[in-house]
């Protein structure tokens, strides 16, 4: 059977919803860059061929360039970061009203608690500085 008439298309893949694309594009790439493609890829849910696709097309039609989305990986991941830091900070209240409570201080809390508001700070920080450098 040819794989045009194949269910689900070659290899078990979907098909194509709409015109078909006859023309082809090839390039080559290190074993370093091959790894980055693909874990790209893979964060954005397509086969590798199509993230390419999308992202050489996006840079041809003056999109976002492929130097702007390592900054918004980095600034989404500073934002789920600062919100993590957020929750320890929810536990440091908590710890505060068991303190309350019971009138007994861990040795660590205070320092603990500086630290998480420093990191809470500096990750908040970074994503204000990737959010100014983002157009």
């Amino acid at each position: 059977m040819s794989e045009q008439h194949r269910p689900g298309g070659p290899a078990g893949r979907r098909t194509r919803q709409g015109e078909g694309r006859p023309r082809r594009v090839e390039f080559t790439l290190t074993e370093q860059e091959f790894g980055d493609l693909e874990a790209a890829a893979r964060r954005a849910g397509l086969a590798r061929g199509a993230y390419a696709a999308q992202a050489a097309l996006a840079v041809a039609r003056g999109g976002g360039g492929t130097g702007e989305a390592p900054l918004r990986e980095a600034l989404a991941e500073l934002i789920r970061c600062a919100g993590l830091v957020r929750r320890a900070g929810v536990n440091l209240n908590q710890a505060v009203a068991k303190l309350n409570a019971t009138g007994q201080r861990p040795a660590d809390l205070v320092p603990y608690a500086a630290e998480s508001l420093r990191r809470a700070r500096n990750l908040d920080a970074a994503a204000d500085e990737l959010r100014r450098r983002l157009p």
